[in-house]
């Protein structure tokens, strides 16, 4: 910085700074603070910085939020932990103020601070600020303090102790729903500091005067924190506590708390056990699978493979099954897309039997599903059914349909379907994968998507690699190298890429004799962006070749792009020589360039 020898000049820039009307001058003030405080030394940072920042009555919010910020990391520069008392006075100022980010980032800072003080700075300067916001006027004081207190406790003497559990009581039956709901959420926090036997009676106390308060939105956080609390109970406390809250909440007045309820639940179970969890919470979930509002219905049904996962098969199948049925045919398409994306999961839960008579026909009626999302994330999971019900069946029940959706009009859905199909062909072997799928592979070479067609390229390379070289030139290389004289040029490039994917997985001399020949031709083609791509790729097989055929094929043609008259093919076709010159690592083909990028 400028100037730094003088002493008065940092704190003079600060202050001209700070009352500027331009709000990124402030700002860049703000941020600057360590710099300023380096420059002043530890003491005058002490006596002269802090205290004009507790008097800075900035109405900016994010000037505010910058220093909230700053003031979090400032322990080195105050002098270290044992002054860290110094920094409280304007983070309980911020705490107040009506922007709630600022508030949060205050909290934030404080706890950060607080965490690395001396227990004696903590008993008389950090727990006099909690007590002071918590009996604050104004709410927003409140609101901030409830986070304070996780850090406060631990160390307070018994009396302090006893002192701090009845105002954080008071808080959570405060006048304002604001302090209730930042009761509500910070009190796991708070009860994990807790002794046993105060977490029994006061915390559980503060916990049902949360989950009976008239406004949802305090409620819905008092269900949010019923984990948190659960896993710090006994099971049988957490059974007589806990769980007759939740069962009393799934069937609350208001979607929201059943919604947070329905997230929550796979959470509780947990906690309470498996045996309360077959007696009391079956029931309620059953209720919010059936809700009324189709956000519950969401929730509950994305949970559906974890909660199965805790009964046994036979109540699974009794009470939890009917449930998914009806939501296979749901009115809402987000609920089916919900029940997607997990029920392929409850196969291995049920068993072989019970999936072939009973989830067999659910995965075939979402896999025709008219909303691509269901469809998508069926066969995103099918190899969690292949485990339990064997390829023969699967293939037989479910293939067609995979067919069918291969030629979807939705190009995410066949892209799905492509990065799925080399784990289908190693569970189906050569035999059926050649009948069945292989044509499908090089449709989608042609695809009019570019992803699609991209995708394809990686499905022929990893399927060589599953099935072998010998394979790959009988089925895949022929196929492959014939599209070579498509009409559309981007289908080429396809054909290039591919060739490039290829050439690793099969070797040097078929690398030489079938697919460096088709590259070389293709050096003639009279697009630009096919030619400076056939430089990309002899670029990628000069490792891949010997070196007699480096110099004999793969240089004279690089020789006579690097004289192309379009810039781009000169440029790659140079970059190439040099590599060869060189012999060095080329750079891997990830994709393929085009003069100007297109997706069709």
């Amino acid at each position: 910085m400028a100037m730094i020898d003088e002493p008065l000049y940092p704190i003079a820039v600060l202050i001209d700074e700070l009352k500027n009307e331009d709000i990124q001058l402030r700002l860049n003030s703000i941020r600057r603070l360590s710099t300023i405080a380096r420059a002043l030394g530890e003491e005058r940072t002490r006596k002269e910085l802090i205290p004009f920042l507790s008097e800075n009555n900035d109405d900016d919010d994010e000037v505010l939020l910058a220093m909230a910020e700053e003031l979090g990391v400032f322990i080195p520069y105050v002098g270290g932990v044992q002054y860290a008392n110094v920094l409280l006075p304007p983070l309980e100022t911020l705490c107040t103020v009506e922007e709630t980010c600022v508030r949060e980032k205050a909290v934030e800072s404080l706890c950060r601070i607080g965490a690395q003080m001396m227990e004696q700075d903590l008993v008389e300067s950090f727990i006099p600020l909690v007590k002071r916001l918590a009996a604050g006027e104004w709410f927003t004081a409140r609101v901030s303090s409830c986070g304070l207190f996780r850090i406060a406790y631990p160390s307070a003497p018994e009396a302090l102790k006893t002192e701090l559990r009845a105002i954080y009581s008071q808080l959570c039956q405060d006048d304002m729903p604001m302090v209730r709901r930042s009761a509500a959420t910070n009190l796991g926090n708070f009860a994990a500091t807790i002794e046993a036997p105060h977490l029994k009676v006061d915390i559980m106390s503060m916990f049902d005067d949360l989950t009976q308060d008239d406004q949802d939105s305090v409620r819905l956080l008092a269900v949010e924190g019923c984990a948190a609390l659960g896993k710090l109970l006994e099971p049988q406390d957490c059974a007589a506590h806990i769980l007759p809250v939740i069962v009393n909440f799934s069937q609350d007045k208001s979607w929201r708390v059943r919604y947070m309820v329905a997230n929550q639940l796979y959470e509780v179970c947990e906690a309470v056990g498996p045996e309360p969890t077959r007696s009391d919470l079956v029931p309620a979930y059953v209720c919010l699978l059936r809700d009324n509002e189709a956000e519950v219905r969401i929730a509950a049904a994305g949970k559906v493979t974890k909660f199965c996962r805790i009964l046994n098969p036979e109540l699974a199948i009794q009470h939890i099954l009917p449930c998914v049925k009806e939501l296979s045919t749901d009115s809402s398409q987000h609920v089916r897309s919900a029940l997607a994306s997990v029920i392929m999961g409850m196969a291995p839960v049920l068993g072989k039997d019970a999936t072939i008579e009973q989830l067999l026909p659910i995965f075939l009626s979402l896999l025709k599903d008219e909303f691509p999302d269901v469809r998508l994330n069926i066969i995103s999971k099918l190899d969690q059914v292949n485990q339990v019900i064997g390829i023969d069946l699967l293939s037989q029940s479910l293939l067609p349909a995979i067919v069918e959706l291969a030629e979807d009009r939705h190009w995410r859905v066949r892209l799905a379907i492509i990065e799925y199909i080399p784990l289908l062909a190693s569970q189906l072997g050569v035999g059926f994968f050649d009948d069945k799928l292989g044509a499908l592979c090089m449709q989608w070479l042609k695809d009019k998507v570019y992803s699609i067609r991209d995708a394809a390229a990686n499905n022929v390379k990893r399927l060589a690699e599953e099935f072998g070289p010998d394979w790959a030139m009988q089925h895949i290389v022929p196929q492959v190298l014939d599209m070579i004289n498509n009409p559309h040029y981007l289908h080429r490039m396809t054909i290039l890429h591919s060739i490039s994917l290829l050439a690793p997985v099969m070797g040097s001399d078929i690398t030489c004799s079938k697919l460096l020949p088709v590259v070389i031709n293709a050096s003639k083609d009279r697009v630009p962006n096919i030619k400076f791509n056939v430089a990309k790729v002899l670029q990628s097989l000069i490792l891949i070749v010997d070196q007699s055929v480096v110099e004999k094929k793969i240089r004279p043609c690089l020789v006579e792009l690097s004289e192309d008259p379009d810039v781009d093919v000169r440029f790659f076709a140079s970059q190439a020589l040099e590599s060869s010159n060189q012999k060095k690592m080329p750079a891997p083909v990830t994709c393929f360039s085009n003069h100007n990028q297109t997706n069709s």
